[in-house]
Parts: structure tokens; C-alpha cells; sequence
């Protein structure tokens, strides 16, 4: 499959309306609703939770049940307190980064409907040199416009109201694209589109294919943790995304050595079945897929971890896609990567058979 076929018109339009929507944790019902319009066509039903993780379903009457499966939710931030002259001071919810909020637009949202406003910074000229404040969460905060903190209670906004980024999607040099939550926005869009390749292609698949969409992600797998003890799936194909290593003040030694442009990177750690990321590689090698390999001390660190350790154990791997500036609003993917996670996802379900057990005492 070429990559224009892949990531054709109608692929792109929903994955730009799907990263523009916020779906910060614990809130992502909406973004779930645009996925699931998407999917519908592709997959026989759904199954929803009741904290609102997805599931687009193929072969529901399968007994052996295979889980490809991204995350929904993106990091955000909550009002925590609101000061008497109306600025607004923040808690994290998830792993929001401190140092590039200063001079950011935020959007906080309210029953009433959004309400912008600015994380405010000390100008240039009012800091002493040498003594500067670097931005920490006990000193940025976020100014509406209000006088004082009447004025911000009567639009609306009060302590718990989430606050997310406006920033949305673009494309940059033609094969870069840039957005906030691309964590992990583009693992749902990457399994989706592995959803309806199948069915454009008509792959008749002997397992039930579980699409799962999870939500909470980012405060520590608990959307993963609950799904996977609903689906009780006998394999579990996660991907997520990973950092591209190659730009500055990163340290190879100690992160490896991960590309933008090098392809889909596959995880070695304890949470990895070996047998099961084998066929991966196998079917990278025979299809010439590019791929990198990442090691992960103890463990990977995201939703993997959770399935792979849920029902007495679960065969499961990791296939991530490699991004440059985690947890910022310019995170940004190459776009052959992009496809050719989803060509490595789609060619291993190819090759799983119904009934495997990726036994390690089994040659």
C-alpha cells in the first residue's frame, strides 16, 4: 500500500478534525464520539465503559480476541485557585510542562462554553539579570481578563474547571505534521485506519479484532486497566508514541538512539512478549517496513504495561511512533511514519493466527 492510499483525503480531514478537538483526561467523551463516527462503517459494533474508553469491534462472536490500542486523552491543566485581584493559578492533570506555559493562550472550559485566556509571564525589563525566576507550577498562572475573582466566578469559571491548549493542527515542509496531543491523537487515528483498511481490503480476520480507543492514559493507564478486565483479550498490540532522540539535550546514552523519519520503533522490556514482538519484526522484514528498536528499563511506560499484566497475562507488544517535543503544542511526527505504523500493525494481524499462545515452552 502506497502512502497516499494510506493516508489519503478523507484519512487526513479526520485526523485534523480529530486532533482540533480537545480531549483532555478525564474528558474525552467528544473526541471519543468523532473516532467512533469514523470508525463505524469499518467495524461490526462498539463497546463503550463507563469512563468512556471505545472499542470498535470486528468478529465480536470470536473466541480468540486480539487488542490494537492507542490512547485518547491528552495532558491539561485544572483551575486550582483563583486569586482576589481574578488571576487563576493552576494543577497539573497529567504531565503538562511548567516551562512552556508562559506567553501560551489556554482555553478553559466552563458550562458555558470556552472562555480564553493567557498564562501571563514578567516582562524582560521588570526581571533582575542573574536573579531571573525560571516558570515552575507555583508561579505561572493565567489571566481571562477579569478585575478580580467575582468577575471570573461570573464567566463561569471556577476551582476543577480543565484547561487545554487551542493550538491545532498544521503541516510543516510538506511530510512534518505538528499539533499538541499527537500523544497520543495519532495512535487513535494509526488504529483506526488499520480498522478500515481491513474492511476496504476485505480481510476476513479468524480472531476478533478489538479497535480500543482508551482514555485516561496520561494520570497512569487507569483507562487501559479497566478495559482490558472487560475485553479479557488473548493479545494485545499497543502503540504510543516515543522521542525522537536526535535533537537537542537529549542524551543517547541514556534515552537511546530513536529517529523522526526511521520508522515505527519497536520496544524491548519485561512487559513484551518476546514471541509476539518476533512476528512483528518478521513482518517489518518481510514487508520492508522500516523499524528501530527501543529498550525500556522495567518498564514501558505506557498502556503495554497495563494489559500486558491484567488477566493473569497477556501476550503484548509495543509499536511506537517517533515524535520530537513530548508534552508541548508543537509535538510533531513525520508523516512515512505515520504510515508505516500502520502498515507494521496491519501486516501483524495478518500473521496472528487464532489460538496462538505465544508460548514460551512451545517451539
Amino acid at each position: 500500500m502506497k502512502t497516499a492510499e494510506i493516508l489519503d483525503k478523507k484519512a487526513l480531514t479526520f485526523f485534523e478534525k480529530y486532533l482540533n478537538n480537545a480531549s483532555p483526561t478525564g474528558y474525552e467523551a467528544q473526541g471519543q464520539k468523532i473516532w467512533m463516527n469514523y470508525l463505524k462503517p469499518y467495524v461490526d459494533t462498539f463497546i463503550t465503559d463507563t469512563y468512556g474508553t471505545a472499542v470498535g469491534v470486528i468478529n465480536p462472536e470470536a473466541n480468540y480476541k486480539v487488542v490494537i490500542e492507542a490512547h485518547s486523552d491528552e495532558i491539561s491543566w485544572y483551575v486550582n485557585y483563583i486569586t482576589d485581584n481574578g488571576l487563576i493559578y493552576v494543577i497539573r492533570n497529567g504531565g503538562s510542562d511548567h516551562q512552556i506555559a508562559p506567553s501560551k493562550w489556554v482555553n478553559i472550559h466552563t458550562k458555558n462554553g470556552i472562555v480564553e485566556g493567557v498564562f501571563g509571564w514578567p516582562a524582560i525589563h521588570t526581571r533582575k539579570p542573574g536573579k531571573e525566576e525560571t516558570p515552575k507550577l507555583e508561579n505561572i498562572f493565567i489571566d481571562i481578563g477579569a478585575k478580580d475573582k467575582k468577575e471570573v466566578e461570573k464567566l463561569g469559571v471556577h476551582v476543577g474547571c480543565v484547561i487545554t491548549y487551542p493550538d491545532h493542527f498544521k503541516v510543516l515542509n510538506k511530510n512534518h505534521f505538528v499539533c499538541r496531543a499527537l500523544d497520543n491523537r495519532a495512535g487513535g487515528f494509526m488504529i483506526a485506519q488499520v480498522g478500515r483498511l481491513l474492511k476496504e481490503n476485505k480481510v476476513n480476520l479468524p480472531f476478533g479484532l478489538y479497535i480500543t480507543n482508551s482514555v485516561q492514559e496520561e494520570i497512569g493507564l487507569r483507562g487501559a486497566e479497566m478495559i482490558t478486565q472487560r475485553l479479557k483479550p488473548n493479545v494485545a498490540i499497543v502503540t504510543d508514541v516515543t522521542h525522537d532522540t536526535t535533537t537537542p539535550m537529549n542524551s543517547k546514552i541514556e534515552q537511546g538512539e530513536t529517529k523522526m523519519g526511521g520508522g515505527p520503533v519497536i520496544s524491548y522490556a519485561p512487559a513484551i512478549q518476546h514471541k509476539l514482538r518476533d512476528l512483528i519484526i518478521e513482518t517489518a522484514e518481510s514487508h520492508k517496513i522500516p523499524f528501530q528498536r527501543h529498550a525500556s528499563s522495567r518498564y514501558t511506560g505506557t498502556d503495554t504495561d497495563a494489559f500486558a499484566y491484567s488477566n493473569g497475562g497477556v501476550a503484548s507488544a509495543l509499536i511506537s511512533l517517533p515524535l520530537r517535543y513530548m508534552h508541548t503544542t508543537v509535538e510533531t511526527v513525520h508523516k512515512e511514519d505515520v504510515a508505516n505504523v500502520i502498515r507494521l500493525i496491519y501486516n501483524s494481524l495478518l500473521a496472528i493466527k487464532s489460538g496462538d499462545q505465544f508460548s514460551y515452552f512451545e517451539d
